[in-house]
């Protein structure tokens, strides 16, 4: 038998100093390994341009160049304003309603520097200025490769997301994405499965549905801003959501990109079984249609009356039958996607969701998700009885 020390006398048993010196080195060593207390490994992502980028930390001085990233921040994070350093102020994207509620919880919001909104107008100098631990931009923002590596090489890493492009495939990835960079990903997780849910339930309706049973739709953003005819979603974005709810989208054919412009005498041509028009507080200025927060029922609806009161409208299948429509836009490019599926749904194929309610499924976000709260009218009918 090896004896490594002997016990002295009178002394309790336990190790000898040099073993004990040894102890203290190696796990000195250990310690050094393994990092600071409490320190984390990096974050490694993959993003929707398929770039690695790697956050030494979960961000907390976010530079986001749409507003309605505030949005998706704001589903996973009971604080949103306070992750960001930087975003465009286009309280469009989010309505003065919610703004002002994220603006009371975090004052500072106001005071923010603002960045451009288009890439055209982005300053990389703007960026590196405001030194975020985080820029994050849509696949639609074309912001350039030379930008970015900029960007990069002063220690900004640089994440891309898309709400806008392929919304219906890129909402989740693009929010998941979100979850992980500020280490919230399991309050994105718990949003991406209800998301997916109600998603579900569409799908599911729908299976087998034929081609010949899929009424023609006409979908015009931001309607009843011009008395000219007329923007429209083609191959993607809000298009994307029109299959999906069991309808043809008459864009899909002639508009090759997410959005596009169609002539009259086209959508007369095509004769839309169903119309939809989104609008929100930003039309009212425009004489558009207004839809969420100050809105009564009446005001929503007086204004799609008067969008399909324009010159050709009248002659539209959709119009005569009063399957017209007004759909909020801040429910698109965005999670609150879910919204606009189910109304989209509702409108194309009434018989087999007559017992869909979108306003139920919005009451589950408020009171689950959303760090601010929707209130208001986000969707009007022509018809006297409404969706």
């Amino acid at each position: 038998m090896t004896v490594l020390f002997k016990q002295g006398a009178g002394r309790k048993p336990g190790f000898g100093p040099r073993v004990f010196q040894a102890l203290l080195a190696g796990a000195a060593l250990i310690l050094t390994m393994l990092g600071p207390a409490g320190a984390q490994p990096p974050i490694h992502l993959t993003d929707l341009a398929g770039h690695e980028v790697v956050l030494k930390a979960p961000a907390q001085r976010i530079l986001i160049a749409d507003g309605r990233f505030l949005i998706a921040l704001a589903l996973i994070h009971p604080d949103p304003g306070s992750l960001l350093s930087a975003w465009p102020h286009d309280i469009d994207r989010i309505g003065p309603d919610g703004y002002e509620q994220l603006r009371q919880r975090s004052p500072g919001l106001a005071a923010l520097p603002k960045t451009a909104i288009s890439a055209a107008a982005q300053s990389v100098e703007q960026i590196l200025a405001v030194n975020p631990d985080l820029a994050i931009f849509s696949l639609d923002s074309r912001l350039s490769a030379e930008e970015r590596a900029r960007i990069e090489a002063a220690g900004i890493p640089v994440l891309m997301i898309d709400f806008f492009i392929h919304p219906l495939a890129h909402v989740g990835p693009s929010l998941r994405l979100l979850g992980q960079a500020t280490g919230r990903a399991d309050q994105a997780e718990a949003f991406i499965a209800f998301r997916q849910a109600h998603l579900d339930i569409l799908a599911k309706r729908l299976e087998g549905l034929a081609d010949r049973d899929r009424p023609s739709v006409f979908l015009e953003p931001h309607a009843g801003i011009s008395e000219e005819c007329c923007t429209s979603p083609g191959n993607g974005n809000i298009g994307d959501y029109i299959g999906l709810a069991g309808g043809d989208n008459i864009g899909r054919e002639v508009i090759p990109t997410a959005a596009g412009r169609l002539n009259l005498e086209y959508v007369i041509a095509r004769a839309p079984s169903v119309y939809i028009a989104t609008g929100g507080p930003y039309m009212e200025r425009r004489g558009g249609v207004v839809l969420g927060p100050g809105f009564t029922p009446e005001r929503a609806r007086d204004s799609l009356v008067r969008a399909v009161g324009r010159r050709g409208f009248a002659e539209l299948p959709a119009v005569r039958d009063k399957r017209a429509y007004g759909l909020s836009h801040q429910l698109l490019n965005s999670p609150l996607d879910i919204l606009a599926a189910e109304m989209l749904a509702k409108a194309i194929h009434p018989e087999r969701f007559a017992d869909l309610d979108p306003g139920r499924t919005l009451d589950a976000i408020n009171r689950d998700f959303l760090a601010f709260t929707l209130h208001g009218v986000y969707w009007t009918s022509l018809a006297d009885g409404g969706l």
